[in-house]
């Protein structure tokens, strides 16, 4: 099974915001998923990007493949370059993967 990381849309009309989850690739874009990695905030100022770098890093590990989209959100809160290097960043010690306003900013 073809396991990708991507976007879940969720909110109201004109108001989105996303969970990251891992679901099988032939499932629909909002479909059944297989885990929830965190969520995505684009109309907050900044954005907020709220992920779990452990979940998400183990899921790469594994093979999964992410959406371009969630790879920069990755990149954004550490996951991507601790799963590049096998140490984990900084930031990850002392939070559970929120990226902070300025890398937010960056990825919207």
């Amino acid at each position: 099974m073809a396991v990708k990381l991507r976007l879940m849309r969720m909110g109201k009309k004109k108001q989105p915001t996303y969970r990251v989850v891992a679901a099988d690739a032939r499932s629909p874009r909002d479909g059944r998923f297989i885990e929830i990695l965190g969520t995505y905030e684009p109309r907050r100022d900044p954005s907020v990007i709220k992920i779990d770098n452990e979940k998400a890093v183990g899921w790469l590990r594994s093979g999964a493949q992410p959406t371009e989209t969630v790879e920069k959100l990755l990149k954004a809160s550490g996951a991507w370059e601790w799963f590049k290097t096998g140490t984990p960043p900084p930031a990850a010690e002392a939070g559970p993967g929120e990226a902070t306003p300025a890398e937010a900013e960056s990825t919207s």
